[in-house]
């Protein structure tokens, strides 16, 4: 097996500037959130906010996997079949 020298990184300018407005526009993000959070809790349209979240949510993954649930019928002849004397 043949052994090489480490390789070296090297940290640009422009990676730091990078870096730093990432984090900067993370943190308005957090913040905007946490913002909306406290402002939906006083007005008390959090608890609906999140119920629609969670349908929305479950409809995403459903989309997102191919699931396509259908009503069950509740109708005697659906549960033993259709028997014909």
């Amino acid at each position: 097996m043949l052994r090489r020298k480490p390789t070296r990184l090297e940290l640009k300018l422009d990676d730091i500037e990078e870096f730093e407005s990432i984090r900067k526009d993370l943190e308005s993000c957090k913040k905007q959130r946490e913002d909306v959070d406290v402002v939906g809790a006083s007005d008390g349209e959090g608890a609906i906010g999140l119920t629609n979240d969670h349908k929305s949510r479950e409809q995403m993954i459903n989309d997102r996997i191919g699931y396509k649930p259908q009503p069950k019928p509740n109708n005697r002849s659906s549960q033993f079949g259709s028997f014909e004397f």
